[in-house]
């Protein structure tokens, strides 16, 4: 069995198994991983980039060489490939439960429990709750929606297209460790330098498949695209902005603005300024959004890995014309 087979059964068993289950319930390996980092920094820190580019490396190759052993391990049986294949989709893929918990907060604040939703909203992202009213909650919401599409799921599926399990473990293990180091903390802002130029380049391919599934699957693609092309620059974020954008245009929201994270106040800027901002009703319509475009990401980046395969293979119209077998002797 070709690699792209492997890869396509094994991403499809593995993306039903998160839409199905959600996230592995006990010995999750990405917390596992997010465990031995966590261990790994506080032996290693300093407040250098130096340091922060070694732990990074370490990190990063650790798991990387891990994935690439069980990968090589299991290359002689097409069956168990693909098996190792689910269960890597299935561990670092998060569609689900970004769902489940967007829901959850669009519940309480349905139900008028604004002390629910702000208990909620952590579990999501990272911005300070207390000082947000229901809109504040359901923007940050909408935005953590949009944002983790790509870094729950579309980064992890092109990674995994481009290099199989390797490729899904190492877009997840750089995505954790920009979670854990990469914010500017002053713990972390020359420490963690190297962890968030790692996930920013990584995540850079999915982020831009992620905006260009939004285009086309919410609804509105000329006010999707306008608004990419209009306010993704100024986000930020390079692999945020785009996204954001992009269903900002989509879903004809307003999003950006004043936020805080940890104590600190930031004045991002807006994207969709001609249309409203998010209510609690909109999380709803983010959460389908989100969805759609992580069936196509698994469609697209299974058919891409397809042809890849084909061209490796050499299949008529691709590369290979049979040589002609020579003849012994006589006039040729």
């Amino acid at each position: 069995m070709r690699a792209d087979r492997v890869f396509a059964y094994g991403a499809t068993l593995g993306f039903l198994g998160d839409l199905v289950a959600g996230d592995p319930r006990r010995g999750h390996p990405v917390a596992g991983f997010g465990r031995a980092a966590g261990a790994l920094e506080r032996r290693m820190w300093r407040d250098d980039r130096g340091s922060g580019a070694a732990f990074a490396a370490l990190s990063f190759g650790g798991a990387l060489g891990c994935a690439a052993l069980a990968g090589r391990a299991l290359r002689g049986s097409p069956v168990l490939s693909a098996g190792l294949t689910a269960l890597t989709t299935w561990s670092v893929l998060g569609g689900t439960s970004l769902a489940r918990e967007a829901r959850l907060v669009a519940a309480a604040l349905e139900a008028g429990d604004l002390a629910a939703a702000r208990r909620r909203l952590p579990h999501l992202c990272g911005r300070d709750p207390q000082g947000l009213d229901a809109d504040g909650i359901a923007r940050a919401v909408v935005e953590s929606v949009a944002e983790n599409t790509s870094d729950a799921v579309v980064g992890a599926l092109v990674w995994g297209a481009l290099g199989g399990v390797p490729g899904l473990v190492g877009f997840r293990a750089a995505n954790t460790l920009d979670a854990m180091v990469g914010h500017k903390s002053p713990r972390h802002l020359r420490f963690g330098w190297a962890a968030a130029r790692l996930d920013d380049v990584l995540g850079y391919p999915g982020a831009r498949l992620t905006a260009c599934l939004a285009v086309l699957a919410g609804g509105a693609p000329r006010a999707a695209l306008r608004t990419w092309r209009q306010d993704a620059r100024r986000h930020p974020s390079p692999n945020a902005g785009p996204v954001e954008a992009a269903f900002a245009g989509a879903l004809r929201l307003r999003l950006g603005g004043t936020l805080s994270y940890a104590g600190r106040t930031e004045h991002r800027p807006v994207m969709g300024a001609c249309f409203s901002p998010p209510g609690p009703p909109d999380i709803e319509r983010a959460v389908r959004l989100s969805r759609r475009v992580n069936a196509l990401a698994l469609a697209v980046c299974v058919a891409a890995s397809a042809v890849a395969g084909r061209r490796r293979s050499g299949r008529p119209g691709f590369a290979a014309v049979p040589a002609r077998p020579r003849q012994r002797g006589g006039i040729r």
